[in-house]
């Protein structure tokens, strides 16, 4: 895709190059006039002195030049014509002129003007455009990918600005130039905008907060009744719905703390001791194995509390959806800490990989609502992740996590 800095440039180059070129044809076409009108005129003038000064003494005879000293000045009898080494086209300019001779009959005076100077100017002047027009091109074609440039450097600046600010960071804003053209309103309407969207994110991670919290307490009453209650299966079945309600406000009440963007306590921290502890804590289906790979020492800096609930998500996750066996990963690779959470089950297309980190996002919909979570544990375990400098992707077989290691921490443990 060409810039528009790039297509200006090439524009105002083209239009002074087609400028330029018909000024120039204009300016030879008109001088090379000019100089020619300049020598006829000049040979007319030495006709006419001619005329006013020259005695022809008898009887005319042809090319009669005995009398006449000045060699760019001819008589000839009315049936001749100008000599033939005067004709040669781009030589001469030539006037004639008819005069009476001193017998009575007409004689014609022919007077030439060498047409030298003239192919001289032109071909100095052609030696001047030559070069020079295709030098004034490079000279437009710089100043204006120069000038267009500077016009546009407070565009990159904005659209820089623009492509930083992501939904953590919507106070930032756009620099604003000074010229108080239309760039500085494009400034000032995407800073509106800003402002608009801001306020916008804002009232929704409140009103999601408020109402997870909310929902916390009328919940726990709920549950706490149904489990006073008498045992039947109806009551375990609104249990266990009341479970995913939980589950559900405890998420978005998460949620809504990581879009705040709230101060992380991190300190150093264990990565393959919180995978392993978190991994046993789940109690994986009878026909599923949980395996553990950690490797010692892996330390990273990070809040234990995210980074336990980044693992209890993955590997629920990976247990839910296994067919006989998960395996935890823990080691170093190229400076960074990586943590993987593997099953055998189906896996996940490649063309979907991205949408299971979406909220609320459910790839199994023929699996029942109790089998499955509600689409939230990805995209906070991938939030987790992003709070901590690493990253999250899915992976053939699973999932992968990858978080900047503690350099100081390892290299005290690879020193002993």
């Amino acid at each position: 895709m060409k810039s528009v800095r790039l297509r200006a440039t090439l524009a105002a180059t083209l239009v002074v190059a087609a400028a330029l070129g018909v000024v120039a044809l204009v300016l030879v076409a008109t001088l090379r006039g000019s100089l020619q009108s300049s020598a006829e005129a000049e040979a007319a003038r030495k006709l006419v002195q001619a005329g006013t000064t020259l005695t022809i003494s008898g009887k005319a005879t042809p090319l009669a030049t005995t009398t006449v000293q000045d060699p760019d000045i001819q008589v000839a009898t009315l049936a001749q014509t100008v000599p033939a080494e005067w004709a040669q086209p781009g030589d001469f300019a030539v006037a004639r002129m008819d005069v009476p001779a001193a017998s009575g009959a007409m004689v014609s005076l022919y007077a030439r003007e060498s047409l030298a100077g003239a192919e001289s100017a032109l071909s100095t002047l052609n030696s001047v455009l030559l070069p020079g027009v295709p030098l004034l091109l490079v000279v437009v074609a710089a100043m204006t990918w120069f000038s267009v440039g500077r016009a546009l450097n407070p565009v990159a600046a904005i659209r820089t600005k623009v492509a930083d600010i992501t939904a953590r960071d919507l106070h930032q804003r756009v620099p604003v130039p000074e010229s108080g053209d239309e760039i500085a309103a494009l400034a000032n309407t995407v800073n509106g905008t800003l402002d608009r969207l801001e306020t916008a994110v804002e009232t929704h991670k409140r009103f999601v907060a408020d109402a997870a919290h909310e929902l916390r307490s009328p919940i726990a009453t709920l549950r706490a009744r149904l489990e006073l209650a008498a045992p039947s299966e109806l009551t375990q079945e609104a249990l266990a719905d009341v479970s995913r309600l939980q589950s559900l406000a405890g998420d978005l009440l998460l949620l809504a703390r990581l879009d705040a963007g709230e101060p992380l306590k991190s300190k150093d921290l264990d990565l393959g001791q919180a995978a392993a502890e978190e991994s046993l804590r789940i109690t994986p289906r009878p026909d599923v194995h949980l395996r553990l790979d950690i490797e010692p020492d892996v330390v990273i800096q990070g809040a234990r509390g995210h980074i336990d609930r980044l693992v209890t998500n993955l590997v629920d996750n990976a247990v839910r959806h296994a067919a006989s066996a998960v395996e935890v990963r823990v080691g170093v690779e190229e400076d960074h800490a990586v943590l993987e959470v593997l099953d055998d089950g189906p896996g996940i297309p490649a063309h979907q990989r991205e949408a299971v980190f979406d909220r609320f996002t459910r790839l199994d919909e023929a699996r029942a609502r109790d089998a499955g979570g509600a689409g939230l544990g990805l995209p906070i375990a991938r939030d987790i992740a992003v709070l901590h400098g690493g990253t999250l992707a899915v992976v053939d077989g699973g999932f992968m996590a990858r978080f900047p290691v503690n350099r100081r921490a390892l290299a005290y443990v690879e020193g002993g």
